[in-house]
């Protein structure tokens, strides 16, 4: 028997609309043609098995593999019910989801197989199968993706996967049923006004697919944290598709990319790419990580140093938190921007409100997003004890919250034109405040005034009002 081997890798959007509406909005259509390019494609290569990968279907407890051989029923997005349902009956090889289990605890890993009448496919699953395998000639194997898992254990899965193909002789695809960007709008919104949710989304999307483009696959994969942290993504588990497909390719940077379609669905980034094995001559392989065999059962999820879930979950040394006020969700009235890369309201009130020709900015402070960690350090802890902390590290912080937030309205920094500031201590923040301000206000230009004040809703040292331009809509 001839072994086996990948002959093709796939990324694909998780939404419902390409396959229920496609027809409402021009780019959901273009990611509908993009699918059936991609069916065609897997058809052409012959493949004999379908291996998903979703992000849609997470899990606690190891990782869990679809082992029913026809699982039915009908999917009903809990956003998206409106669109409609899809019913499903798919063709699940069983034989290599129990083998693939088997693999699994070979290496050490936390792994079931789910063989249940009526037990649910998620709805990333369900549109990956629906439009790369249309006539269900294909079997496949469906995976869940463990929100706690390192990128060594993804890695292993990854490899875990490949003993079998390899030793059972299929031609298997890889599949990622997955979003770039995953910040949808927390709104309906009409069909024909669909966009990437952010400027800075839109912009680390196009990164991704200008490196899978390119076939720099690993590249992806080690950009992730990176990527992860700067569009603010909340679910960790947004880029741990990249680490398992870069394991599937043998952590290789020089495949033969093919970006099919990159639109916006519901504000996430959806995008159809074919990674093909065939070296492309792009890039040498630069897998510079631990190439990790076998997993020993330690994910660090509490180490920040090692564990990208504790940086973006947990306060380094220097960012302590307070218990503070209750946080609000910010209001959506009419003409309301918010954004998920600012921190929580601590009151009923948007993160920023466009009237006319101008944004007017609620008052912004240092405090992170998610996390409510201030960077520099808290003024004082729970019991009202004075703390040292860094004012110039406060401000710092202060003026890229209200970055993120102009960025989301689809503006920049160089759109502000008065900013009133609030300093606790004057006499002590004074110099490092303005020390900042020099460097990042200052030479934007516009109007201030900075006021003292005896103390503010969190133990934050500096606040700010901002005044900017709103973004001209064509």
């Amino acid at each position: 028997m001839t072994e086996g081997r990948l002959v093709g890798s796939y990324i694909v959007p998780v939404h419902p609309h390409t396959v229920l509406v496609p027809e409402q909005n021009e780019g959901w259509q273009r990611l509908r043609d993009a699918f059936d390019d991609a069916a065609q494609r897997i058809k052409d290569a012959d493949a004999d098995l379908l291996v998903i990968y979703s992000t849609t279907w997470p899990s606690i407890i190891g990782h869990q593999i679809q082992a029913d051989p026809n699982p039915e029923w009908v999917m009903v997005d809990h956003d998206f019910h409106d669109l409609g349902s899809i019913p499903y009956s798919f063709n699940i090889d069983a034989d290599f989801a129990e083998a693939w289990n088997a693999a699994n605890e070979k290496r050490g890993l936390k792994s079931r197989t789910i063989n249940y009448t009526g037990f649910p496919i998620d709805v990333g699953s369900v549109v990956a199968l629906k439009l790369l395998n249309p006539d269900n000639a294909i079997p496949a194997v469906i995976v869940s993706s463990n929100v706690y898992a390192n990128r060594a254990e993804t890695t292993v899965l990854a490899k875990s996967c490949l003993d079998v193909i390899k030793a059972t002789g299929r031609k298997a695809v890889a599949v990622t049923a997955m979003s770039l960007s995953n910040r949808m709008f927390t709104a309906p919104i009409e069909p024909k006004d669909d966009k990437i949710h952010s400027l800075k989304d839109d912009e680390w999307n196009r990164k991704i697919l200008e490196f899978l483009g390119e076939g720099r696959l690993e590249d992806v994969g080690q950009l992730s944290r990176t990527i992860h942290k700067q569009i603010r993504v909340q679910k960790v588990v947004a880029f741990k598709p990249m680490w398992w497909l870069s394991g599937m390719n043998g952590n290789r940077n020089n495949l033969t990319g093919d970006v099919l379609a990159y639109e916006a669905i519901h504000g996430a980034g959806g995008a159809v790419v074919h990674l093909d094995p065939t070296p492309s001559g792009a890039g040498d392989k630069e897998y510079d990580e631990d190439d990790v065999e076998f997993f020993a059962g330690e994910r660090n999820v509490l180490d920040a140093e090692d564990q990208m879930e504790s940086e973006d979950s947990a306060p380094s040394p220097d960012e302590k938190t307070s218990s503070g006020p209750a946080l609000w969700e910010p209001t959506t009235q009419k003409g309301s921007v918010n954004s998920e890369a600012a921190p929580k309201p601590v009151g009923m009130y948007p993160h920023a409100r466009k009237v006319g020709d101008l944004l007017y900015l609620s008052g912004v402070g240092p405090r992170q997003p998610g996390t409510n960690a201030i960077p520099g350090g808290p003024i004082h802890d729970d019991a009202g004890n004075p703390l040292d902390y860094d004012i110039k590290a406060q401000t710092r912080a202060v003026i890229d919250n209200i970055t993120r937030i102009l960025e989301e309205a689809g503006g920049s920094i160089a759109d502000v034109l008065d900013v009133t500031s609030f300093l606790v201590d004057m006499d002590r923040d004074f110099a490092g405040y303005n020390e900042v301000w020099a460097d990042t206000l200052g030479k934007v230009g516009p109007t201030r005034t900075t006021l003292a004040i005896r103390a503010l809703p969190t133990p934050i040292a500096v606040e700010m009002k901002v005044i900017a331009r709103a973004p001209t809509t064509e």
